[in-house]
């Protein structure tokens, strides 16, 4: 059955009449309540940039092995710099996924925060050029998520600026990953993916396409759904965080990478998510709202913090 995944403008919203921004506000609640994605255009990044960040993950995934590993810093339990093969799974996965990745935290500004919590991003000697592609893209993301919450807080009835400063310097991670070639597709189980079925810890993810199809979402009725995005769209879908504070009234819908048919196996994929989170304060306990006697509380209450802490160990990512 298809799947209703709206193209929505988010000039609309930005730059757009009271009825356009109204209208936008709507249809993305609609979406997130039905199945938890979007694409959206005019994001802020430019055709370019798209371009000159892929031809610069390419380039981070082909350096050798050991100048990448020198970069592998598992005390930072994935969060900053190279991860290597094997090292994530989905939850309750039983084999790792058929993925390498690097990921950039927070450019912290106007406060002090615990290097704990924020570990300095590590810089690539062999290639500036990628530090300063992927800073800019992380800003720009960055803008354009604030919007998108700010859309959502209005269709959740909230105050437009409810996100604002629970995400101002909050723990956001731009993630580029090369699902690496397959070698020998006989050597792999079944259960065996690129990536594995799971859902996504934060508030919301923003996604600059892909090198190539992959992703699919779980419908209502259970059934897989390839999720297609045009070259300068982004894909947008609701994380776990924020099912939780709206008490599953938006859904964090379950979705995975799949292995591509047997001819393009030896082929790479790249893919850039933008996962976007609060700082580890903000409060997760389920809006009052949407509580009520047809909709009980789910979820436990706790902390972004503490439910990162959670996910990170059950993904295989800390210890």
């Amino acid at each position: 059955m298809p799947v209703n995944i709206p193209l929505l403008d988010l000039n609309d919203y930005i730059n757009g009449s009271a009825e356009q921004k109204k209208n936008f506000s709507d249809n993305i609640g609609k979406a997130f309540n039905d199945t938890g994605f979007v694409t959206i255009k005019n994001h802020g990044l430019s055709p370019e940039l798209i371009d000159e960040l892929y031809v610069e993950v390419k380039k981070i995934f082909s350096l050798p092995e050991d100048t990448k590993r020198k970069y592998e810093k598992i005390e930072l339990a994935g969060q900053r710099g190279y991860t290597s093969k094997g090292r994530e799974k989905a939850k309750d996965a039983k084999v790792p996924d058929l993925k390498e990745f690097w990921q950039i935290g927070q450019f912290i500004e106007g406060e002090e925060l615990s290097k704990d919590d924020y570990p300095d991003n590590l810089l690539v000697n062999e290639l500036p050029h990628f530090n300063q592609v992927t800073k800019e893209v992380y800003k720009k993301l960055e803008v354009a998520g604030k919007e998108l919450l700010k859309a959502i807080a209005v269709y959740l009835n909230l105050p437009e600026n409810y996100f604002e400063q629970k995400v101002w310097n909050g723990n956001s991670i731009l993630r580029c990953i090369h699902y690496f070639p397959i070698e020998d597709p006989d050597a792999i189980s079944a259960d065996t993916v690129r990536a594995g079925a799971h859902e996504d810890i934060n508030l919301i993810t923003l996604l600059i396409g892909a090198s190539a199809d992959g992703l699919e979402v779980l419908t209502r009725t259970g059934e897989w759904y390839p999720i297609k995005a045009g070259e300068q769209e982004i894909v947008v879908n609701v994380g776990d965080m924020l099912q939780r504070l709206t008490n599953g009234k938006l859904v964090s819908t379950t979705h995975r990478v799949v292995n591509p048919p047997r001819e393009l196996m030896k082929t790479s994929r790249f893919s850039v998510p933008f996962f976007l989170h609060p700082k580890f304060d903000m409060d997760l306990t389920s809006l009052e709202s949407c509580v009520d006697e047809n909709h009980p509380k789910q979820f436990s209450d706790m902390s972004a913090g503490e439910y990162l802490d959670e996910r990170l160990r059950e993904i295989g990512l800390k210890k």
